[in-house]
């Protein structure tokens, strides 16, 4: 594993596909049918599509979408929203079902159109996955097929909240009035239609008001404010033969306008315009209310151009024991890298995509020295460059003590403020610490780690031997708020301790991702608290778009 995993909701809300992974990205996928199997007498099927997956070789139900009455051609506004790793294989199964009654799925009544399986990250790499429907002992359901969209999206990313209403719309029913529901559909690069969103169906109402709802800003509009987006209105019908009332273009950028007043578009059903001399329109739709709520995520600092700058500090104090000596920590045997060596490249092999690799610095005598004995030029190249550095300088040193932490916390501190004065997200520095964890200057260092978390600073320290790392594990505040010793407490939780040995018979992947599990969620913490957006924002809505608008903070 050489890369960190870098890192909404149609009719009901989005499920998640959980994994032992920090996860820094989710997928939203959207299901669709064409041609499927008529297994129904006098109507057509009512189709709903179940999601499955896998886990320990298991098929379990994950969610499903809603039932869509008499259709072969199912669009289905349920939206599935699963995390993605990009280092599992994540199992999926898309099973049909032509559904009769209310009663679960699965019993002799409900009709089995078709199933497929795949994987998350087939998904994922084509964006759109055709596949034709299997029955069972893998034989074609007919021509049907079912087409799934992936869009990847920051957890974050941002969302708009639309509340809709209508009036004066015309009456679809012989003995009652319409029974209206508001269709959104996102026209895509290639002139198909993507839904958006169904509203709810209003009974008998020609001046309906749909309940509010939330859809995040690359469902709804790609991130493109002059992304044409076509709007239905529909007079529901139980059977599934829906009578069509009226229509409306419009774009993003015109629905940013209702965060001033209302805006108002005429619903018009093109026969009757075409047909009909004095006709004007079949009711108007109006958009009464809009809220953006705007949060960054890790991926848009990291997309925007901050760049991560890694330090290494080792430990070489007397208690890891001669280097000579096979029982020493730091003992150099030619077939299998000791424990700080397994750490330093577990974690640095991810690290190190970032950007170039930060110096490597030793923890000697209560200060620090850079272990390629060059002061000036303290940086190694990639991680090979500290790993060659660290064994090369075992020969000229000698152990010593006492294990002082706060130095290098203090100078790496000291190099992520500058000048003082942070106004942009251009620089995050990750300080990576390997030690036995014998700590002698307790005190400067909780003193120290206070007066980092004010700064773009995480500290990740990795115990390495069977030493008592109680002192660590008090750093680490994951059992409180870590305070410097007059008291006052750390501004945000910047350290996360692991020891080694913990993963001694675990893959290197498996400490990797412990240790880094935190770091996204600490660089957007920074910098939401110093409300510091990202460098270069990716593109459209983040932008100058955005900034007339009052967002709203997001947690």
């Amino acid at each position: 594993l050489k890369r960190m995993n870098e890192i909404q909701e149609a009719t009901s809300p989005a499920t998640s596909l959980s994994g032992p992974a920090a996860c820094v990205s989710k997928v939203e996928l959207r299901v669709s049918c064409k041609a499927l199997l008529d297994r129904d007498t006098l109507n057509k099927s009512d189709p709903c599509v179940i999601l499955m997956v896998q886990t320990n070789g298991q098929w379990t139900e994950l969610d499903r979408t809603e039932v869509i009455k008499s259709n072969l051609h199912p669009v289905f506004a349920k939206v599935f929203s699963l995390d993605y790793y990009f280092e599992e294989v994540q199992k999926l199964r898309f099973e049909v079902y032509d559904i009769h009654g209310t009663h679960s799925i699965g019993t002799r009544d409900d009709d089995f159109l078709g199933g497929v399986e795949c994987t998350l990250g087939q998904i994922v790499a084509q964006k759109k996955m055709v596949k034709p429907l299997l029955l069972k002992y893998g034989k074609y359901a007919g021509k049907s097929t079912i087409t799934v969209h992936a869009e990847e999206i920051s957890g974050n990313n941002g969302y708009v909240e639309l509340s809709f209403c209508a009036k004066k719309l015309d009456d679809k029913d012989l003995f009652s009035k319409s029974d209206p529901f508001l269709e959104i559909y996102r026209i895509n690069d290639d002139d198909t239609e993507q839904l958006v969103h169904r509203t709810e169906v209003i009974k008998n109402n020609l001046n309906p008001v749909w309940e509010p709802f939330k859809v995040s800003l690359i469902s709804l509009c790609s991130c493109d404010d002059e992304r044409k987006l076509k709007c239905l209105v529909w007079d529901y019908d139980s059977r599934g033969k829906h009578d069509f009332i009226g229509e409306f273009y419009t774009t993003f950028r015109e629905f940013r306008r209702a965060s001033l007043f209302k805006v108002t578009w005429d619903c018009v059903n093109p026969k009757y315009k075409q047909k009909k001399r004095n006709y004007k329109n079949s009711g108007v739709v109006i958009l009464s209310e809009l809220k953006l709520h705007r949060v960054y995520s890790f991926l848009d600092y990291i997309m925007g151009g901050c760049q991560i700058h890694f330090t290494v500090a080792i430990d070489f104090t007397a208690s890891n024991g001669d280097p000579r000596n096979s029982c020493s920590l730091h003992y150099i045997n030619p077939y299998q890298p000791n424990e700080y060596l397994k750490a330093l490249i577990a974690v640095g092999e991810i690290c190190q995509d970032y950007d170039r690799f930060g110096g490597s610095f030793s923890l000697f005598v209560s200060h620090d020295f850079a272990i390629n004995f060059n002061p000036e030029d303290d940086e190694c190249e990639e991680i090979q460059g500290v790993v060659e550095a660290y064994q090369n300088c075992l020969p000229k040193i000698q152990l010593y003590g006492p294990t002082n932490v706060s130095p290098i916390i203090t100078r790496i501190a000291k190099l992520a403020a500058g000048d003082g004065n942070i106004k942009d997200a251009s620089r995050y520095h990750i300080l990576l610490i390997l030690t036995d964890g014998v700590v002698t200057d307790m005190a400067d260092t909780r003193e120290a780690i206070v007066r980092a978390s004010y700064q773009p600073l995480s500290i990740i320290i990795v115990g390495v031997g069977n030493a008592d790392f109680t002192d660590m594990q008090i750093l680490d505040g994951d059992d409180g708020v870590l305070r410097s010793p007059k008291g006052e407490p750390v501004l945000r939780d910047i350290v996360q301790f692991v020891p080694f040995r913990d993963f001694k018979t675990a893959s290197p992947a498996a400490l990797a991702k412990c240790v880094l599990a935190e770091v996204p969620k600490q660089v957007v913490e920074y910098y939401s608290h110093k409300a510091i957006a990202p460098m270069c924002p990716l593109r459209d809505l983040r932008t100058p778009i955005l900034s007339p608008v009052a967002t709203t903070p997001t947690e």
